[in-house]
């Protein structure tokens, strides 16, 4: 007896069962309110203060985007046992210990640096070391002073001080650092260490990025390794064990949102596009140094070999490849 064959007919769609699909959904609807919920709650920690000032004469827009990142030497949050233990000292003047400019547009992202003895026209005072800019008229006039000195038009600024830094990178679990040959062993910063990759903490890394006085190239030495930290914190503060869990990202977020002041205009969007432009570099340098004289009532100077940073300033203006200088 021939067995009863069955009729092929067109497969039937398999359809997902009612509660997977709402189950999606609420993981989905979960996502967006987190993300949504995480935009506004950090939005509202940004501290801000003037930065921009119009002048007479202040350079267009260029090409690309151009932010000031700086560094201050702010000791006024720090109680005597901070000041000891980041062998900042007692000095109540407010400087900036770190200055560099970030660009990125169809070229870049490039960040260079500027020595803060480069010695420039400080409108209003004269011409003296740039970092006493901040000191003499505050953010608007260091602004001012960066524009003109090197005819870019700055988009953003972005400031953070001694206690900042240490709490950023502490939130992050700390950062590897290598020490070059020779290691670094400087008294007056406290750094101390022997040559080779290490990790270190926050307070480490201040001590790190702060010493001068025992490297032999004095203040240059020490902008390649404030490079170097601000690059080891951006390739951190962006990779999948800080970004993916909640219990690290929101920790570090409220940090960094509490140690930084940027200008008015300048939001959470402008500020995550920087952080991702900082962690994929294509290049960094410093404005190419002719010379670093005495200057007496000022002391010793850093003076531009002015023919090639106007190279590479004008190629910042272009948003081109930035040229290639030999080391300073």
């Amino acid at each position: 007896m021939a067995g009863t064959r069955r009729q092929s007919g067109p497969a039937k769609r398999r359809r997902w069962p009612r509660r997977v699909l709402l189950a999606l959904l609420v993981v989905l609807l979960i996502l967006v309110g987190y993300g949504t919920g995480l935009y506004f709650w950090a939005d509202s920690r940004l501290r801000t203060m003037d930065a921009f000032t119009e002048f007479e004469g202040r350079p267009t827009a260029g090409k690309g985007t151009d932010w000031l990142l700086v560094g201050s030497d702010s000791r006024a949050d720090l109680t005597p046992e901070q000041r000891k233990e980041l062998h900042v000292g007692n000095d109540q003047g407010l400087n900036t210990d770190t200055i560099m400019i970030l660009h990125y547009g169809d070229s870049g992202p490039y960040l260079i640096s500027v020595p803060r003895d480069s010695y420039v026209p400080i409108p209003g005072h004269g011409t003296n070391k740039i970092n006493a800019a901040y000191a003499l008229g505050g953010a608007e006039l260091l602004t001012q002073t960066v524009e003109q000195a090197t005819g870019l038009r700055l988009d953003h600024y972005a400031e953070i001080n001694f206690l900042g830094l240490v709490d950023v990178v502490d939130s992050l679990g700390g950062v590897t650092l290598c020490v070059p040959d020779g290691g670094l062993h400087d008294e007056k910063s406290g750094a101390d260490f022997d040559a080779g990759c290490q990790h270190m903490g926050g307070v480490q890394a201040l001590q790190y990025a702060r010493a001068r006085y025992s490297d032999p190239q004095g203040d240059l030495g020490r902008v390649k390794r404030q490079q170097q930290l601000v690059d080891a914190i951006a390739g951190k503060a962006l990779s999948p064990a800080v970004l993916v869990p909640p219990w690290k990202l929101i920790p570090f977020l409220g940090t960094s949102l509490d140690a930084l002041t940027v200008d008015p205009d300048t939001g959470i969007g402008a500020l995550a596009t920087m952080g991702r432009k900082v962690s994929g570099l294509s290049g960094t340098t410093t404005v190419p140094v002719a010379s670093e004289p005495y200057v007496a009532g000022v002391g010793d100077v850093v003076e531009w070999n002015r023919s090639e940073a106007e190279e590479l300033f004008a190629a910042l203006r272009a948003d081109t490849a930035i040229p290639t200088f030999d080391a300073n």
